[in-house]
């Protein structure tokens, strides 16, 4: 088969290495001049800056493509463990290292609230249970409802109607661990309020094989995917934009994508590792949407947007982690404005990446390269960034100098920053969400936009918007998802 994937995030390779690997003749196509997608690279100055996503989970996920492909991981990339996996930092000056050392994490359970042992004990033993179940579905589609009934004595069982926050506090007292043992959704686009308790899964995960780090950057992980998809025979264009995925008038199936160029790209299928919802409301006419029409598409729930700050100092702060949360003054407060009112608020929770602390390289010699985001409301609130971008940026700065970075001000030597009309604009991402569609219990599995159209037959979804949702397990989990789908149909 002729098969054309439109984006090259990790989703949409995934999806073409393996359908390579099948034997189908595989052309990706980027809008823009990079391969990666979110998992953009930004080189500023002597600086390297990964746009993206940060944080790899689940390394087998990743082995498995290139065992797939014949190949070994270690001459593509290297892959390190990281610890600690994140340092959580509170706005009273307490601080919890978060690693893999199980007696390491209750002696700081302890330091924090004595009596939170017990109860985290019994949240690890629930996580180990959720994981158990929720990672078994992880590869599996969700295309009939029949599938949802299958697991439903499960979900039920597991009592993913509860949040991750609902689940946490149910077990820890003391309102900074339940931050602490509750943050993981915001990961992947989701309210820790709001998204089910399945999501706690990914605390066993990271418990029991870690967080890694590509060397050289996630940058370098995009690299190894394309020199892996294009050593076995597949094509990536560059600067390719998709103008239509074009669908037969008569057969309802696509035929093909025409390109911003004019030029008309005959396929037998065509998988879309774009936004689900750009997709089928830019690319797709809506004669051929009966089921994800706009009305339907504009009635979900959408993640959150983020404001991201790209910046180089020419000093060295050795006492930042390589992950670190910088917790605010406000916790559910701050993410109800942030999901539901979709407000700017004027204090903040932080994620500040300090990947030199692992790898020099990334910046010129006795410098470090950071970046520092913020999760802010998608663009279906009131928030105009042209003018909010700014002082935003000023106050999380003035913030992360006061407490955090000494001198930051004197010793910063590059920066810029993205923000939801990045999202919306050059990501081409439906009202500039920066994870998709919202994790909630009735947005997953089958209530989730699912991996083959429900309008278009020959229509496959890769990426944050389809099952199994964002992140880097959940993304190149579903392109094997569609790979194993369109291997069924050919």
């Amino acid at each position: 088969m002729r098969i054309v994937v439109i984006g090259s995030g990790f989703g949409g390779l995934a999806a073409a290495i393996r359908l390579r690997a099948q034997g189908h003749e595989v052309t990706v196509v980027e809008q823009r001049d990079q391969a990666g997608g979110r998992a953009y690279v930004y080189r500023q100055d002597g600086f390297t800056f990964d746009g993206g996503p940060t944080i790899i989970t689940a390394p087998w996920l990743i082995d498995e493509l290139f065992t797939l492909a014949g190949r070994r991981t270690k001459d593509y990339v290297d892959i390190i463990p990281i610890d600690p996996f994140y340092r959580i930092r509170f706005e009273d000056g307490s601080m919890f290292t978060y690693n893999g050392d199980r007696e390491s994490l209750l002696r700081q359970i302890r330091q924090f609230n004595p009596a939170d042992e017990a109860g985290y004990l019994k949240f690890l033993q629930q996580s180990e249970a959720v994981f158990e179940t929720g990672m078994a579905l992880i590869d599996k589609p969700f295309g009939k409802f029949t599938d949802m009934l299958k697991v439903l004595p499960d979900l039920v069982r597991l009592r993913a109607d509860r949040s991750v926050a609902g689940l946490a506090n149910a077990y820890i007292k003391d309102e900074r661990l339940r931050q602490v043992f509750s943050f993981h959704p915001l990961l992947v686009g989701g309210n820790p309020f709001q998204t089910t308790s399945i999501y706690t899964l990914i605390h066993h995960l990271e418990q029991k094989w870690g967080v890694w780090f590509a060397m050289g950057g996630t940058g370098k992980l995009v690299e190894a995917f394309v020199r892996l998809l294009q050593d076995i025979g597949g094509s990536l264009r560059l600067s390719t934009p998709v103008a239509e995925i074009v669908v037969d008038e008569r057969s309802g199936r696509a035929s093909g994508v025409r390109l911003a160029s004019g030029e008309l790209l005959a396929a037998d299928a065509v998988v879309s590792n774009g936004d689900v919802a750009f997709t089928y409301k830019h690319l797709v006419a809506p004669r051929f949407r009966r089921k994800y029409t706009d009305r339907k598409v504009d009635r979900m729930d959408f993640s959150m947007s983020l404001f991201v700050i790209y910046f180089g100092t020419n000093k060295r702060y050795e006492d930042i982690a390589h992950h670190e949360i910088l917790m605010g003054p406000r916790y559910q407060g701050l993410l109800q404005e942030v999901f539901t009112t979709k407000t700017l608020a004027k204090d903040f929770s932080l994620y500040l990446h300090r990947p030199t602390a692992t790898d020099p390289s990334l910046a010129p010699a006795g410098c470090d390269a950071w970046y520092v985001l913020s999760p802010v409301p998608h663009l279906g609130g009131p928030t105009d960034w042209k003018t909010a971008a700014k002082p935003y940026r000023d106050a999380i700065m003035a913030y992360l100098e006061e407490r955090y970075l000494p001198g930051l001000s004197k010793h910063l030597v590059t920066e810029m920053h993205i923000d939801p009309l990045h999202f919306r604009d050059t990501l081409s991402s439906h009202l500039g969400s920066a994870f998709s569609v919202q994790p909630t219990l009735t947005q997953s599995a089958w209530f989730r936009p699912h991996n083959v159209s429900e309008d278009v037959p020959n229509l496959y979804f890769a990426g944050a918007g389809t099952h199994p949702g964002a992140g880097l397990p959940g993304v190149i989990s579903s392109g094997k998802i569609v790979a194993e789908l369109i291997g069924e149909a050919a």
